[in-house]
């Protein structure tokens, strides 16, 4: 069972926010970096200290003896008469042996150290310990300075202990100093969270981005890009909002109207009447919600359109020509599909197959609601070096040049409307559906049947 289960709820979301922070991961990766630094020099400076101190304490050994090169007098004697034998220095003896063999000076009587030993350094074996003895030869002499490496060892330890006390003490204030930097660089971080966790729902400011450090200064960036995008979203949504209860009132207070009518019939035609009159309001008013919906869909942006998938983009107006295919025969239009668009090979386009058909239905909806009966309506395609064209063009009215951009807005409708039935959200529709798939549409006259132009344009694609 992991270690985390074992804690009380708050201990373990505590430890575990404290491991998923940055300033904690820091503290733990720096701190765990300090600490085996810290035992790693630690060691080899207390290895260090055991070597350099053996060293000097043969150096001292090799002094001793060349001190005693000159030599001493055959009646010297170790120990002056009268010295307490508890007085005597064993842990280091001094030992002059004539090269025949006889010891003529001992700093400490009863030594038993070996008459005979090797030139230069060797451990011996004397006293229930070990001697660390170095023998030097002269033309008369030999000498031999031996130490206790007990006490040898121990003078070692200790000085190699405290070697490790600099360590001991800086690691503390280094990991204190560590902690103050990681606290200070993350400071403008918290500065962020802070003024972020304050705020209000409605407040999509952007976050001040002075004083931030390179590596945050880009995602705040892009955060107060989410938060523009958030708000225009916002603003839209609230617009739309204000305007579709603005538009949904005359229907619904219309069909109130109507109810009313209904009831107070005075005879089976008015009241047949009414009923045909409400029933046309309720068409009314669902196609007006329908495509207050359909806006508001088209508005909302979904996937990325490099994410979306491959559409047959034939496939789709022949859908669209089908859905309006009955409006048309009931007006008598001619609704044609050009020949350059019946015989184009199906081919890809990235986008959402349901909101392309409603940009292509909603364009035929609009043309065959103001052409006159017995009129015209074409579908075609074109593609040249600008660009790749779903054109649609009809025999009717067209749109005033200075009306045109005027009617790609919600609730918008030209002047030569009149009587045509609508709500001025198709356009709107066909621009939200274009935008979202990086077209662009353009409103202008038709050069052979004389009414409006409506081309939707793509950028061209290279092979």
């Amino acid at each position: 069972m992991h270690w985390l289960s074992r804690l009380p709820a708050s201990r373990a979301g505590s430890a575990g926010r404290q491991l998923s922070s940055l300033g904690g991961r820091l503290l733990l990766f720096i701190g765990a970096a300090i600490v085996f630094t810290a035992l790693l020099q630690g060691a080899l400076a207390y290895r260090n200290a055991l070597v350099q101190t053996d060293a000097l304490f043969d150096y001292q050994m090799q002094q001793t003896a060349f001190a005693l090169r000159a030599g001493l007098p055959v009646d010297a004697k170790g120990r002056p008469e009268g010295t307490p034998e508890e007085d005597e220095n064993h842990e280091l003896i001094v030992q002059v042996w004539t090269n025949e063999g006889l010891r003529i000076f001992e700093s400490a009587l009863g030594a038993a150290l070996p008459q005979m030993a090797v030139l230069g350094f060797a451990d011996v074996r004397a006293r229930g310990t070990t001697y660390r003895v170095f023998s030097l030869q002269t033309r008369s002499q030999v000498i031999q300075v031996a130490q206790d490496m007990r006490v040898r060892r121990a003078l070692a330890r200790e000085a190699a202990w405290r070697s490790l006390l600099p360590i001991a003490l800086l690691a503390p204030l280094l990991a204190l100093a560590v902690w103050l930097v990681v606290r200070r660089s993350l400071a403008p971080v918290q500065r962020v969270r802070h003024e972020l966790a304050a705020r209000q729902p409605e407040d999509l400011a952007p976050v001040p981005e002075q004083g931030l450090p390179d590596e945050v200064r880009p995602l705040v960036a892009e955060l107060n890009a989410l938060l523009l995008r958030v708000g225009q979203a916002f603003e839209a949504q609230q617009q739309f909002v204000a305007d579709a209860a603005h538009e949904l009132r005359s229907p619904l207070a219309a069909l109130q109207l109507q109810l009313q009518v209904l009831r107070k019939a005075p005879d089976a035609a008015a009241h047949a009447q009414a009923c045909e009159r409400l029933a046309a309001g309720i068409d009314r008013a669902k196609r007006l919600v329908e495509q207050l919906l359909d806006l508001a869909r088209q508005e909302t942006q979904g996937l990325p359109l490099q994410e979306l998938p491959l559409v047959d983009l034939a496939q789709v107006v022949a859908q669209a020509l089908a859905d309006t295919a009955v409006a048309a025969r009931q007006k008598d239009l001619d609704l044609g599909l050009g020949e350059e668009l019946a015989r184009m090979r199906p081919f890809g386009l990235r986008g959402d197959a349901q909101a392309l058909r409603t940009l292509v239905r909603n364009l035929l909806d609009n043309a065959i609601k103001y052409v006159p009966a017995g009129g015209r309506v074409d579908l075609r395609w074109r593609s040249d070096a600008q660009g790749r064209a779903l054109i649609v063009e009809d025999s009717g009215p067209g749109i005033d040049p200075a009306q045109r951009a005027q009617v790609l807005r919600r609730f918008m409708r030209g002047a030569g409307a009149g009587q045509v039935p609508g709500n001025g959200l198709g356009l709107a529709i066909v621009q939200a559906i274009a935008t979202r798939h990086g077209a662009r549409l353009v409103l202008d006259a038709s050069p052979t049947l004389k009414g409006l132009r409506v081309q939707v344009i793509w950028p061209r694609v290279e092979d």
